[in-house]
Formats: C-alpha cells, sequence, structure tokens
C-alpha cells in the first residue's frame, strides 16, 4: 500500500473511505484539542467550563467512532491506536456521566482522556512533526502523561480544598 505525502506527513493510502475518516478525524481532534485545554483553562462549572467541556466530548465522541472505522480498515496497523483510543474514551465518558455528582472522578476521567488522546496523537505522527521528530520514541509516549499528570492532581487537589472550604 502506497503512502500519500500530505505536509510531509505520510497517510496510508487505504481507499475513500479511510481517507473520509480521516478527514473528518482529524478536524474531531483539533476540536478535542482546542476544547479540552479552554475546559481546563476556564472556572469549573461557568458556561464557559460547561460548553468547552461539552465541545471536546462530542469531539472525542467522533474521533471514537472514526478511529474505529480506520482501525477496521487496517487492523494490523492501527490495534495499539485503538487499544489507546478506547481506554481514552471509556476514561472520558465516565468523566462525563460524572460531571455533576462526582467531582473528583470527572476531573480524572476527563483529564485522563485528553493526556490519552494527545499520547495517541504523539504516537502515531510524532515520528513526521518538527522537533517531535527528534526525540526518542518513548517520548511519545511519554511526555503528555509527565505534563498532564500533574496538573490532573493539581486539579484535583484544587477541588479537594474547594469542598473543604465550603463544608467549614
Amino acid at each position: 500500500m502506497d503512502d500519500i505525502d500530505i505536509l510531509g506527513t505520510p497517510i496510508p493510502n487505504a481507499g475513500p473511505v479511510f481517507l473520509a475518516a480521516l478527514a473528518v478525524h482529524v478536524a474531531a481532534g483539533l476540536t478535542c484539542v482546542i476544547g479540552g485545554a479552554l475546559a481546563a483553562l476556564t472556572r469549573k462549572g461557568s458556561p464557559s467550563h460547561k460548553r468547552f467541556g461539552r465541545a471536546y466530548f462530542w469531539g472525542f465522541v467522533v474521533v471514537y467512532v472514526t478511529l474505529t472505522v480506520m482501525s477496521a480498515i487496517r487492523w494490523k496497523e492501527n490495534a495499539y491506536l485503538f487499544a489507546i483510543g478506547t481506554v481514552a474514551f471509556t476514561a472520558g465518558l465516565t468523566g462525563y456521566l460524572n460531571r455533576r455528582h462526582r467531582p473528583a472522578v470527572h476531573i480524572l476521567g476527563m483529564g485522563a482522556s485528553y493526556v490519552l488522546l494527545l499520547t495517541g496523537f504523539y504516537v502515531d505522527n510524532g515520528p513526521h512533526l518538527p522537533l517531535w521528530d527528534r526525540l526518542p520514541t518513548v517520548a511519545y509516549w511519554v511526555l503528555p502523561s509527565l505534563i498532564g499528570l500533574p496538573l490532573i492532581a493539581r486539579a484535583l487537589v484544587r477541588r479537594r480544598r474547594q469542598d473543604a472550604s465550603a463544608q467549614a
């Protein structure tokens, strides 16, 4: 199977269904990256946080559906990405479903799904990205967690403090 080169990134020429799914996947992935970052940066519970969080979650639904289509077409090459995506989607769904009644689970689930989303992106695309192409392969797997997990821990600590001060 030949690759198509788009902006220096090899894209598998796996047929029109794969390419259409990939185009939607990229757009939804960008929605997730932007929506997730903005949700994380806005005041929790605010209308902006809710709007960006919904954009992230529903964008991730589309990412996961398109990932499933592309993985079915190229299972041998994409099985590990499908595994990352399944864990990420499960974490995100858990976080989304717990947004009202279990804030710690919400923070952990949504944060973990964002870290895993970025991990999947870098594992798949890192070798073709400027600067990232100079890093060892293990960096694609580890750097999103090294950056994201302390931020998730910080959010959990802040939430715990808010809960403690509200009860006092």
